[in-house]
Order: C-alpha cells, then structure tokens, then sequence
C-alpha cells in the first residue's frame, strides 16, 4: 500500500491510499481533499498514520507530531474562539432568578451579560457581540429591541426581582433602603425628562434623569423609580413606597433613609401611613432646646443616648474616629478659606451655608474674615451622629439596622462603575427605560452571583469572579473529513474550574 496525490480539475489534490493488486491501483481510501499546500501536507501526514494503522504498525510518527501541531495551530483564528464562561455561569443565575427566556427574550438576557462582563456603550455591545459571541448584529437592531422591550419590561422585571428577594429572606421583607441618585447623559440639550439639576456626579451642566432605588436587607434589590432630573428628594420617597405597595401589596416595612430624606413633609406622610421609620437625624437643624440637651450629655462610645423629638426618638452616638475624621475634614476646610482669603477671591456672595463657608462673615462694609469662635463651637459636635426613630426597637437594633444603609449605596456604585449605568446615550425615553431596566437585571444577578460564591465558600469577590468568567472559552472547529463542527471547551484554570462547579 501507498499514499497518492491526485490532482484535481479545480486545482485542488486528492490525498489517497492505494493498494496495487496484480498490475491495477485499487483506492482504500480518500483521505480528504486538499486546496491548499498547508492542506496537503496535515492530509499527508494523516494518510501516514491511516497506513500504518492498516498495515498493523500503531507508530505515532513522533518525528511528524510538531509539524501537525503546527499546521492545526495555524489553522485556527480568532473568530474560532467564543466567550461562553458568562453563558455557563451568569446565565444558569439569569435562569434561576427567572427571568425571560426563549425567542425575542435571548436578545434582552444576551444584553444582560454583556453588562456584566463588558458593561459600554451599545457600539461597544455590537462589537463584543461581534468578536466574541460571533453574532453579527448592528447597533439599530439593539435600538429597535429596546424600543419592543421598554413598554412591559420594568413591571416584568421589578416583578421577578422582587419574588426572588422574597424567597431568600424566606417571604418576610422587614425593613428597605431608599436612597436617591444622579445619572447624567453625554448630551447638552435638555428635554422634559432630562433636565439639569443637582448632581451628585459633579455634572451640574449636563441633563441628567434621577433615580430612588429600594432594596432590602443585604443589598437584594426590590425596585426603582424615575424621576424627572431637577425633582427634589425629598418628594420622592412617599411615591416610591406607594408605587410599590400597590404593586407587591407588600407588607408594611420598616423605612430606613439617610439624613437627605428627612424632611417634615416626608415623616408626616410617613406617619399619616402608617409607615415606621429610621432615618438619619441632622443634630445641628434640631431646636435650640434640643441641641442644648445634646451637649449637656455625656455619651460613651458604644452606650448610646436617648432625647424625644418633635417627630420621634432621637438616639445619639459617639465614636472616637468619627470625631478625629470630622475635626481633620473642618480644620482642612479652614486652611482652604484661609488661602481664599489671603489671595483676596472672596466677596459677600461667598457667605452662605454651603460647607465650610457657614465659617466666613462679613467685617465692616467689605471685609470678609472667619468666624473662628463659630470654627470652634462646631468643634463640640465632632464625633455626634443621631437617628430619628418611631420604631419600638432597641437603640442598638436601631443603629444596627441603619448601618446597613451602605448596602443601597452600594448598589448605586457597583451600578455606575462595574456596570456601567451612566452616562447614558440615549435620548429616547422609552430607550433610557430600557437601559435602566437591563442595568437593573444585571445588578440581580451580581447580588445572586455574590450570595452563591458565599454560600459555595468561594472567597472571591463579584468582581474578580467577574473577570474569570469573561476568559471562559471554547474552541469552535470543523473535521476536515466529515466535515462536522465541533466545540471544545478549553481547560480552565483552578478559579475557572471552581465557579463552573459552583453550586447556583
């Protein structure tokens, strides 16, 4: 038996074994056809090892194992390998929260993970899509998706989030977070959604839309509202807890806010429905009484006090770093006055009650000088932080509970750097809607990602689980003889092997 090469009508080569029997070559076997003379050299080297497993020699043609390698290392490209570590992990999550699959639906979980592992633009979303999933989509198919998507979707998804987070604090949602944030947009025009107001992003000239986010305990999220980007905070905590109470006739919570919320109106509409409250107390805006008992306490670290307020218990704390933080933050803010001063940038409109210019006042007719003896009597509450109650619980359940309101700005933050929630591009209400919602699934599924490597005793953190997920591949080929794709996994390193056998 032997190898032979038969050239084709097309260029092309026939690689066979054939056997020769009285005078006449009878054909064994087609090895594969060969277009190319990288081609015809692996066909070869094939034709070999199929010859001698026929003629009974199992040699591996060692001397020829390099050249094989190389020749099917260089085979292969970039549009061979296809991310699938955010499919196999992020969304077995995606599927057990249960959230929609199936048909139009795979385009919006798709949309998800992307957030996850390559948060960006929706440009940025096409390209990822394109070089690592080998889906070739364009942009205004994402755009016309977002727009079928945006007239159900957040009522579907709030939905879901909220059952899930119910199921795991096992059908009790005692206590939820409020807080409120800025989300700003690359555009200069406002309309009457996005207008400009106070950011706390520091983009004060540019529109901006706002949002109150409600979560429960741990951070798990219930849902959120959007308002308009010049609307109060303080007019938005009573029409997210209305909003959702009629949605999920949910039970009566505790309230838990930070300082920003505690406005009269709001606790009057709290109490008015029924609602109990931790909210954080400015110690400065209480009575002249008030603030005189204060300073007439003397509070230990960890043995809080108690005074009655016009709108409940006020429970007083000190803490010893606190104080050192609040004394080093003024003394910082009066060494930046005392420059401003001495290089004269200072006017009368520059006496307010914005931070650190409450110091400043006004000598003679001209002048500006700072109040020292006012520097000096902020100095007693360095330390102090209150709490306004009308909870029944104990003054450290009241502390404890309030301590968790990090978990909400938590959420905000994990929202705007690793998911990337802002800035937005869009203009198109129905289109910014959707974004948030797609933003919205995917904080779920990092909460969920978070409680599974917990509860799998994985010490990693979301974000470095995050960045082994997203190099998760596999190989996609094509056999050269039966012309079949197949798809291989490659070997994932120890991390990798740990969350795909995470239990989820």
């Amino acid at each position: 038996m032997f190898i032979r090469k038969n050239k084709n009508r097309n260029a092309s080569f026939s690689v066979q074994i054939v056997q020769k029997n009285r005078r006449k070559n009878k054909v064994i076997k087609t090895v594969g056809v060969a277009h190319t003379q990288r081609e015809e050299e692996l066909l070869t080297l094939l034709a070999k090892t199929e010859l001698e497993r026929l003629q009974g020699s199992q040699s591996l043609f060692v001397e020829h194992d390099d050249l094989v390698v190389d020749n099917f290392v260089e085979s292969i490209s970039n549009d061979h390998f296809q991310i699938v570590g955010s499919e196999l992990i992020l969304g077995k999550i995606y599927k057990k929260i249960g959230f929609p699959q199936g048909g139009s639906c795979d385009y919006f979980k798709r949309l998800v993970l992307c957030r996850l592992v390559y948060p960006g633009s929706k440009l940025k979303t096409v390209d990822y899509f394109r070089q690592h999933l080998n889906l070739d989509v364009s942009v205004y198919s994402i755009y016309r998706f977002l727009d079928e998507l945006a007239s159900g979707l957040k009522q579907e998804i709030e939905g879901i989030s909220f059952n899930y987070t119910k199921k795991i604090l096992r059908g009790r949602i005692g206590v939820v977070f409020y807080d409120m944030t800025t989300l700003y947009f690359e555009a200069s025009e406002e309309d009457d959604y996005r207008i400009t107001g106070f950011s706390k992003d520091g983009k004060h000239q540019q529109p901006q839309i706002m949002i109150g986010l409600l979560v429960s305990s741990h951070g798990y999220p219930i849902g959120y509202q959007i308002f308009e980007g010049n609307t109060s905070e303080t007019k938005t905590l009573i029409p997210v807890l209305e909003s959702f109470q009629k949605k999920f006739d949910l039970d009566i919570p505790i309230i838990i806010a930070d300082a920003a919320l505690l406005s009269q109106k709001n606790i009057e509409a709290l109490r008015a429905e029924h609602y109990e409250y931790i909210l954080g107390g400015r110690l400065k805006n209480e009575t002249d009484a008030i603030k005189e008992k204060i300073l007439g306490l003397e509070i230990k670290e960890g043995k809080p006090c108690e005074l009655s307020s016009p709108n409940g218990r006020l429970i007083i704390t000190y803490s010893s770093k606190r104080a050192h933080n609040d004394r080093k933050n003024r003394e910082k803010g009066l060494r930046r006055l005392e420059k401003k001063i001495a290089s004269g940038k200072l006017s009368k409109k520059h006496i307010n009650n914005r931070g650190y210019n409450k110091y400043l006042k006004l000598t003679g007719d001209i002048n500006i000088a700072i109040d020292y003896e006012k520097f000096r009597a902020d100095g007693l509450w360095d330390g102090l932080k209150g709490y306004v109650t009308n909870t029944r619980l104990s003054k450290n359940k009241v502390i404890e509970h309030y301590s968790q309101l990090w978990h909400v700005e938590k959420a905000f933050r994990i929202s705007k750097t690793d998911l990337r929630i802002r800035p937005i591009y869009h203009r198109l209400k129905r289109r910014i809607e959707a974004h948030i919602s797609i933003c919205f699934t995917a904080y779920t599924i990092y909460k969920e990602l978070e409680r599974s490597l917990r509860k799998n005793k994985i010490s990693l953190s979301p974000e470095k689980a995050i960045e082994n997920i997203k190099e998760i591949r596999q190989l996609n080929y094509l056999l050269p003889k039966s012309k079949q794709f197949k798809s291989k996994l490659l070997k994932p390193n120890h991390i990798q092997s740990q969350l795909l056998n995470m239990k989820i």
